[in-house]
């Protein structure tokens, strides 16, 4: 998309790569299943996919369409369905397409036998829940779900389960235990680790892992930098400075008045708002960078603009570049630390990212530059 206005989103395929890497270097006796979902959290599902066409071992996402749509363009690795399949449609293209299969209830499962034809081995992923309470067989499905599974010849069974608490204090310990007990004495393929879990609990690594938040340079633990991790940010988004105001002790400013200067200020507007993706909740001091300096919003995110702290940066005016998040040519600004200040997490302001921002691909990032 063309468009006049400053803001832009660039996306380096080569973080996305490195961070690939360095998922697999954490679980060396794993295959990793590259997490695309949400339009690649918010970076393009086929730019992921074309900077991991040639390495990663299989690729996860939800919709039916879009594995169909990967299968199509020429993807010859393995494809994983996360929420498994909706309807008899699904279960076709699921055969057609070797796609592998997220099972997670008995409905599922009744789908499957109800409208399947498997002339050809089916892959497919038995959710067990261990307490993240969302989807996932209980031990009292379960059992059912073997027998179900007896009409079933032509299928390939791999048990899997989704951690609640991976980067929290306590852990995995306790669902870990759930799922050998639900497992019993299987002895075949397990995927078990998202993100947090590849990073600190190697126990988990299994036969599969799902690299999710980490593929896109961000950390999945609170406090804890993904630079500290070896992390490369995938996305930055950029903007310039489209007005100045000069701002006299007791000026408030933005909608509400929720930012009053309590100095002589000087105060740089940025073309970027809440309908470009970024957080109408970023507080006061919510982290930018401005001309290669470190500064501060204030005041009120509003639908097309927000403000920032000039003071400190005099050579800054209309036209000096932004960057709101990642790595740019204005600064550095993780977007772990613009989503800590706004209360959030990173996925989210990645998945927010409007469709009205335009999208390059960055070939050269800047934090391979350095």
């Amino acid at each position: 998309m063309k468009t006049s206005r400053p803001i832009r989103a660039r996306i380096a395929p080569a973080a996305i790569l490195h961070n690939y890497r360095l998922a697999k270097s954490h679980a060396l006796q794993a295959k990793a299943w590259a997490v695309v979902k949400a339009n690649a959290y918010g970076h393009g599902q086929w730019r992921a996919v074309e900077a991991l066409r040639g390495e990663a071992d299989g690729f996860a996402l939800l919709e039916c369409e879009n594995a169909v749509a990967l299968r199509e363009a020429g993807v010859t690795q393995p494809i994983l369905l996360l929420e498994g399949v909706f309807s008899a449609r699904d279960v076709r293209a699921v055969i057609e397409h070797r796609l592998t299969c997220v099972v997670h209830c008995l409905e599922q499962l009744e789908l499957l036998v109800r409208n399947g034809q498997f002339t050809a081995p089916v892959s497919l992923y038995l959710k067990l829940n261990t307490g993240m309470n969302r989807l996932g067989f209980t031990p009292e499905t379960l059992s059912k779900a073997w027998v179900i599974l007896q009409q079933l010849p032509q299928i390939e069974v791999t048990l899997m389960t989704h951690f609640a608490e991976a980067d929290g204090e306590r852990g995995v310990s306790e669902q870990l235990e759930r799922f050998h007990r639900m497992a019993g004495d299987w002895s075949g393929p397990v995927c078990l680790a998202n993100s947090a879990a590849i990073l600190s609990h190697p126990t988990t690594h299994g036969d599969w892992v799902r690299p999710g938040i980490m593929l896109y340079g961000a950390s999945p633990f609170d406090g804890v930098s993904a630079g500290s991790f070896g992390l490369q940010p995938a996305m930055t988004l950029e903007s310039t400075i489209i007005g100045v105001q000069d701002l006299v002790a007791g000026d408030r400013v933005g909608y509400g008045g929720i930012f009053t200067a309590d100095r002589p200020m000087r105060i740089g507007v940025v073309a970027c708002g809440y309908a470009d993706g970024y957080p109408r909740h970023a507080p006061n001091g919510t982290p930018i960078a401005v001309m290669g300096k470190r500064t501060k919003t204030v005041g009120r995110v509003s639908m097309d603009m927000l403000a920032c702290d000039l003071s400190d940066i005099p050579e800054a005016g209309i036209g000096a570049p932004v960057t709101l998040w990642g790595e740019g040519i204005a600064g550095s600004v993780p977007a772990d630390e613009v989503a800590t200040a706004a209360g959030t997490i990173a996925y989210e302001l990645f998945c927010a990212l409007a469709p009205r921002v335009p999208v390059s691909l960055d070939e050269n990032p800047a934090v391979n530059r350095k």
